[in-house]
């Protein structure tokens, strides 16, 4: 005689049943006014008791899902008379990035018995986002949060992956995006959308200036030399928010030296290459026949700038680049000048999942609509952001959406090897807010470089990337 199954797999043969039903009902393989397969069915399909299938039946009532009509079975509910609601929590500058918006009512088209409620989360700075979606995460209060991969090192090193829903990997995806948001073997959050930092310039001040326009092969020393012919009494070669964590990591990245790599015994912190690094964003700063002396504290104000023509130049991303779209300005792009190694900062934005979500299933179809070819589609042709679906950023927009798109908007694939995101500096984010605090003294000639070299050593050493986080 067979053993019968325990209480732990009826249970699971239950949440199996549950979780299945909601999912073709939520995905319209069951529409509404039709019936589920009858109990009889359910009960031979997952192996399960008349009363375990009629308990799963009632889970689905009470969300919503369906109604039992006697003597007929189960129905699938009519959408607009319940909804099941996610609530997704989302950073500031996320409808500017992906027009979330316009996904968010594609979705609702194709999924009208959910509905999405989007809340902003704010904290201090960047780096505060996670510290302050934890407790909503841990409540279940949001069941999708956008996260970017600063955020998601943040998880790592603070061991919140269990709070993520693991994920099925897109193979359309770029391969790097899957890497950036995946921890041992899991993915846990779905790439969107991607930038890197690149130049925007005005192609009218260089050609004014008889000027060739920027390439890949610029270093920063030669855009010194060569644009301070762009400097007049109205307007300046180049600015750009210093501070910001999307900006300066750009001049440490570009030493090729990682922090955490080099740290041996004593921390290799006096490098030559990464002083150098350092030194020219201070030299560059302060040069006012190129660098604009304007009191900013947000990487907006650059942008601003650009369109009103004070500056020529600016250091900027493709999201920081939606702020053109509408514009007249006549601009391109270029890869960023170089000091010692061609390289260059990417941020990335995805989805993830609360694992403690009460509508888990409904949850993971919202994040998967994002990542569909009709979402990606909509991120291509309604914003200057690169979307994750590798085919579908390399190719044309859909239609022509009159945005302000720049010549050479495809650069980036040429310079994919260039790529690198914060981690690569080897601090942990601790450690990162440290390192710009540090800089702040020293780019506003509050420090000298034998005290640049002590402080990093000194208040560094701890915030090393750990190798157990690889």
């Amino acid at each position: 005689m067979e053993d019968r199954p325990s209480r732990k797999e009826f249970k699971t043969r239950l949440e199996l049943m549950v979780r299945e039903l909601r999912k073709d009902i939520l995905s319209g393989k069951y529409l509404p006014g039709t019936a589920l397969p009858s109990e009889v069915v359910l009960v031979e399909q997952y192996a399960l008791s008349n009363n375990s299938v009629r308990k799963g039946l009632d889970m689905l009532v009470q969300e919503g899902l369906i109604i039992k009509k006697h003597r007929v079975g189960s129905i699938v509910a009519n959408p607009h008379q319940s909804k099941i609601v996610i609530t997704l929590g989302c950073s500031p500058s996320i409808e500017r990035d992906i027009s979330l918006s316009r996904i968010l009512e594609m979705f609702h088209k194709a999924h009208p018995s959910i509905q999405v409620n989007a809340v902003t989360i704010t904290g201090p700075d960047s780096f505060d986002y996670l510290k302050t979606a934890q407790t909503y995460l841990e409540h279940g209060i949001i069941d999708v949060m956008t996260i970017n991969n600063i955020n998601f090192q943040e998880i790592m090193e603070h061991e919140c992956t269990h709070l993520f829903e693991p994920l099925v990997p897109q193979t359309n995806m770029y391969p790097f995006l899957n890497e950036t948001f995946s921890y041992d073997g899991q993915l846990l959050v779905q790439p969107l959308a991607f930038s890197p930092t690149v130049l925007a310039f005005n192609k009218s001040h260089f050609r004014e200036a008889g000027l060739l326009e920027p390439d890949s092969s610029w270093t920063w020393d030669y855009l010194i030399r060569m644009t301070k012919k762009l400097t007049s009494e109205d307007r300046h070669a180049l600015f750009f928010h210093v501070l910001s964590e999307n900006r300066w990591p750009v001049f440490l990245l570009q030493s090729g030296i990682s922090m955490a790599d080099s740290a041996i015994g004593k921390t290799a912190f006096i490098n030559p290459k990464l002083l150098d690094s350092i030194q020219l964003m201070r030299q560059l700063i302060n040069d006012r026949d190129v660098f604009a002396h304007y009191l900013s504290n947000h990487s907006n104000d650059a942008e601003n700038l650009m369109r009103q023509g004070k500056i020529s130049m600016t250091v900027q991303n493709y999201f920081s680049m939606n702020e053109f779209k509408n514009t007249d300005i006549e601009y391109d792009i270029s890869p960023l000048p170089f000091i010692h190694t061609p390289t260059t900062l990417t941020h990335i934005i995805g989805m993830g999942v609360n694992r403690k979500s009460a509508v888990k299933d409904a949850a993971k179809i919202l994040v998967r609509y994002f990542a569909s070819e009709q979402a990606q589609q909509a991120i291509r042709d309604h914003t200057l952001s690169i979307p994750g679906i590798k085919p579908i950023a390399e190719t044309a927009p859909s239609f022509n959406s009159g945005l302000n798109r720049p010549a050479s908007y495809s650069l980036y694939k040429e310079i994919i090897p260039t790529f690198r995101t914060h981690r690569d500096l080897g601090l942990t984010v601790r450690g990162f807010k440290k390192m710009g605090e540090i800089l702040k003294l020293f780019l506003s000639g509050m420090m000298d470089t034998p005290a640049l070299c002590r402080m990093m050593e000194e208040e560094l050493q701890s915030d090393l990337i750990s190798r157990r986080i690889e």
